[in-house]
């Protein structure tokens, strides 16, 4: 499934978001290349036995795949705008990889289908005059590079092949040529997150970046491991499952498992996602023993690690489910930090993280170094005083009333709360008393442990 996100050449530039519809790894052998009906998704995912199992202990309920054309804030959205022909797809059978991008990164899509061979759910930023090129891109997928196994359904603004002589639409595109940097918009990282997680139609769905590589197999092992019910999976605090992350030099080649993951990392060609620009936004707990394990035949869980004392600026990437908290739309790619507010929610929530011994996540080749940039830096000290002066005591609020409606056996009204906080003009009123109760000496945004 995939969303645009649009922005018009007005002056308000109001920002449309338009999702399109289902991406699916094509099937092996004859046929149509790229059309798979329920039956073939699901024999890359679990086994017969499983999906009896996966069926009753979900107990999820199938999802919609109409398109939508309404407003999100500042946004318009058109979701399900381009289909895929993926046929009917049960809620149990698979997950969703969600994500989000501008047309320029579309080279990333089909190294990402390759090792996920599973839905993909893309919410696409196209504002203004970006909208053409971006859809010329996506007919460019379909039309020529038939690995990329993209058949989305029948639409008229799809109605016209694309030439394939032509220039590829989001190759040798810089960033002053966006819509986006001429009208000095902020990219709605987000909102973009947001609409490709509301899209997916599985119970289970990866919410990453479309540069985080996954590694091939994830999600039928991921499934065959829930359909176990071992004990670790049945404690009562929700849970998500992260996915420890990494980078590897440009010259070499994504690992396909473990076993390659730490001969990478034992000669220096591989490193700790951000290591070298903020190695505690992803330091996963237990991660020294985490890559000494050798790699095991099932997937399980490693470790079940909080996000509390060295760990409280974690930013961990999981599979979740559409139950577990939204990112906050308020936060933009530029400020810095957008993943910070909601990996605190799940702290204050008291969520479980159940890292996953043999499941891990690469980013496209290509080691991060920290860069100066006076402007972001600019728009990141006004976002982390969002986050300390109002969404931060927000969900103090929210941890408060979860705990209150816990002593009577009904967390679930403590955080619908969260909503009706997040929209009150003004900030919530109980921000000095927030404050007053932080502890001299803990990280801001430490929760103490009650």
């Amino acid at each position: 499934m995939g969303d645009v996100l649009y922005q018009d050449g007005q002056q308000q530039q109001q920002q449309v978001v338009v999702a399109a519809g289902g991406i699916v790894p094509g099937s092996v052998g004859g046929g149509a290349t790229g059309v798979l009906n329920g039956t073939d998704i699901f024999s890359t995912t679990a086994s017969m036995d499983a999906d009896a199992k996966l069926r009753s202990l979900l107990n999820c309920h199938d999802r919609d795949y109409e398109p939508y054309i309404g407003q999100r804030g500042d946004f318009w959205v058109m979701r399900n705008y381009i289909r895929a022909e993926h046929g009917d797809l049960r809620c149990h059978e698979t997950i969703t990889y969600t994500t989000h991008a501008d047309y320029t990164f579309l080279d990333n899509l089909v190294p990402l289908l390759e090792r996920w061979n599973a839905p993909v759910s893309l919410a696409l930023h196209a504002p203004g005059t970006d909208f053409v090129p971006t859809i010329n891109s996506i007919k460019y997928l379909r039309d020529c590079i038939p690995e990329s196994h993209l058949v989305p359904k029948h639409n008229q603004v799809l109605d016209t092949p694309y030439n394939c002589s032509l220039a590829i639409p989001y190759f040798n595109v810089s960033a002053a040529q966006l819509y986006k940097t001429q009208k000095k918009l902020l990219y709605p990282v987000n909102v973009g997150r947001n609409i490709a997680r509301d899209a997916a139609m599985t119970h289970f769905l990866l919410a990453s970046d479309i540069e985080l590589y996954p590694n091939p197999g994830l999600v039928h092992k991921f499934l065959e491991m829930i359909a176990r019910n071992e004990p670790v999976l049945q404690r009562k605090n929700p849970r998500v499952f992260p996915l420890p992350i990494f980078e590897v030099d440009n010259n070499s080649p994504v690992p396909r498992d473990k076993a390659e993951l730490q001969e990478l990392l034992r000669s220096g060609k591989a490193i700790p996602f951000h290591k070298r620009v903020c190695s505690s936004c992803h330091g996963v707990p237990k991660s020294k023993e985490w890559i000494a394990a050798n790699e095991t035949d099932d997937l399980g869980v490693f470790h079940i690690g909080k996000r509390i004392g060295y760990f409280v600026h974690w930013e961990p990437i999981y599979i979740g489910t559409h139950a577990d908290p939204h990112y906050d739309e308020r936060l933009s790619w530029e400020g810095k930090s957008d993943k910070m507010t909601q990996g605190y929610a799940l702290c204050v929530l008291d969520y479980d993280f159940h890292i996953l011994d043999n499941g891990f996540l690469v980013h496209k080749p290509g080691i991060k170094v920290l860069k100066k940039d006076p402007k972001r830096a600019m728009l990141a000290a006004k976002t982390n005083q969002l986050i300390k002066k109002i969404i931060y005591p927000e969900l103090q609020v929210i941890r408060s009333r979860t705990m209150i409606s816990s002593s009577f056996g009904s967390a679930a009204v403590g955080w619908s709360s969260l909503s009706l906080l997040s929209a009150a003009p003004g900030g919530p009123p109980y921000r000095a008393h927030v404050s007053s109760r932080r502890k001299k000496g803990k990280p801001r945004g430490y929760v103490r442990r009650r």
